[in-house]
């Protein structure tokens, strides 16, 4: 196990990266989950209001593409909005 100094010390820090990004998106998880099993629309659209916000966060550390939180983010409120019609029909 022939690592140099500097080999070590990038390690040490994907580690750390590592716990870090699986933070963020274990948060994103559960704000995906919470929207999606929300029972009615204000429920639902309150739980949209959090999610975007992890997912905008997200986005902005770079911890996932934008283009992928563009697109949970429009399935998400698609999502809200069939509650929303389904609701008032």
């Amino acid at each position: 196990m022939a690592h140099t100094k500097s080999a070590l010390k990038r390690i040490r820090q994907s580690r750390k990266r590592r716990l870090y990004n699986r933070e963020w998106k274990q948060q994103i998880k559960n704000a995906v989950k919470a929207v999606r099993s929300a029972s009615t629309y204000e429920e639902a659209a309150e739980k949209l209001q959090q999610a975007t916000k992890v997912l905008d966060k997200t986005a902005a550390k770079r911890i996932i593409h934008k283009n992928t939180v563009a697109h949970k983010k429009s399935s998400l409120a698609k999502f809200v909005n069939r509650m929303q019609s389904n609701a008032s029909a």
